[in-house]
């Protein structure tokens, strides 16, 4: 997609195709509806406006519908946009900090934390290399009302001295396919540690090592909805003084620190602690809010005889255990007339899914099963998954 794409949208004429477009389109029929727009339309519109329905009916799941019905995106900037509610939450943080901040986004891709600092009342500058995507940035604003500019230009060439605060998001992709090694990010990684010295943000990804965040930064996982959703680095006058912290959307309960908890036998009920939580390296904080302890200090599950609401970690009752052997297994399923059958697990090496298929549950009744690795050893429970009420008071 280049920028003439977006800017054929933005005229009175594509904005009237790319209405019929949106409000005509199904996913799955966009050669029918090419085809019949293209009776009509210039070819190279109804291209533009066909692409541009499918990206925002994807990007609803990230931005909401009413405001991906107004947007602007490209494939790839979709794709590595910040989900709105991870966003919100940012710059909540950085409006609670520096209320009307200037904030320069290195970056800023199709403009979603943009959008988000935007409305937190913070003046916002973005700077995208590539012009299709910045175009769709600048353009967003716009859609939706907001100030801020747009600049086509390389992260490392800007002059970052003028604002108050720099937030970056790294390139993680290389090829099509995703990077994992933080010092394959674009820009690298030595140009981020350079800004993280200053008041700055980083958006980087969640498996990033501890021992790679430098000191005096603050490293902050964010999970939504119960799936880990990035990490942040915070630096400067937006460090908080604390050097990990795991947030919870949408409840927004956060913790920061752990104590030191002993190992023991599983109980009446095991925890499993959301992913950011474990990210963080602070699953002993479950343990803390539960009055548990660890299975296995190299595991990331919580056990307990207290059965106790928190927003930090998932219960399961523990009805029994069980070898963790396939004909052991097999029977369990078919003694008790599982036909929904959850399967968890930890420190051991399967795929849940080809298990589940080997186990053939058939029948009526639901379980999870849970199966870890205790000291040397597999073993396997039988749990019932408990729907608790969540406070966010850790």
């Amino acid at each position: 997609m280049d920028p003439s794409s977006i800017t054929l949208l933005l005229t009175s004429d594509g904005s009237a195709v790319l209405a019929e477009t949106c409000a005509a389109f199904t996913p799955g029929g966009e050669l029918k509806l090419v085809e019949r727009l293209r009776r009509r339309y210039d070819a190279a519109v109804v291209t533009a406006a066909v692409t541009q329905a499918s990206l925002r009916h994807r990007a609803a799941a990230k931005f909401g519908v009413t405001d991906a019905a107004r947007m602007y995106f490209t494939p790839d900037g979709l794709e590595q946009a910040t989900r709105t509610t991870v966003g919100v939450h940012r710059a909540a943080r950085i409006a609670h900090t520096l209320p009307g901040a200037t904030v320069v986004d290195l970056g800023c891709g199709i403009g979603g934390d943009l959008i988000s600092a935007a409305r937190a009342g913070l003046r916002v500058t973005g700077v995208e290399r590539d012009p299709a995507t910045a175009a769709a940035a600048q353009a967003n604003l716009a859609a939706l009302g907001l100030a801020g500019e747009v600049l086509v230009g390389d992260a490392e060439a800007q002059d970052v001295s003028q604002y108050d605060v720099v937030f970056a998001d790294p390139a993680r992709r290389a090829d099509g396919r995703r990077v994992f090694d933080h010092n394959a990010y674009s820009p690298p990684w030595s140009f981020i540690t350079d800004l993280l010295t200053g008041t700055a943000c980083v958006k980087v990804a969640p498996g990033i090592p501890h021992d790679a965040v430098p000191e005096g930064v603050e490293a902050e996982w964010v999970s939504d909805a119960g799936e880990v959703k990035e990490a942040a680095l915070w630096s400067g006058k937006l460090y908080a003084g604390t050097t990990r912290r795991a947030t919870l959307l949408p409840s927004g309960a956060t913790v920061t620190s752990a104590p030191e908890v002993e190992s023991a036998p599983v109980g009446q009920y095991i925890y499993e602690p959301d992913g950011a939580v474990v990210r963080a390296g602070l699953v002993t904080a479950v343990a803390a809010a539960v009055d548990g302890w660890l299975v296995d200090p190299r595991i990331a599950y919580v056990s307990s005889d207290t059965l106790a609401a928190t927003p930090l970690a998932s219960a399961y009752e523990v009805i029994e255990e069980l070898p963790y052997k396939e004909k052991a297994l097999r029977s369990w399923v078919r003694a008790h007339g599982i036909g929904t059958l959850e399967i968890k697990k930890r420190g051991v090496d399967f795929d849940p899914a080809v298990l589940r298929k080997k186990l053939s549950p058939k029948g009526s009744a639901t379980a999870t099963l849970i199966v870890t690795r205790i000291g040397r050893d597999a073993v396997a429970y039988s749990c019932r998954r408990l729907a608790l009420p969540l406070h966010s008071n850790i």
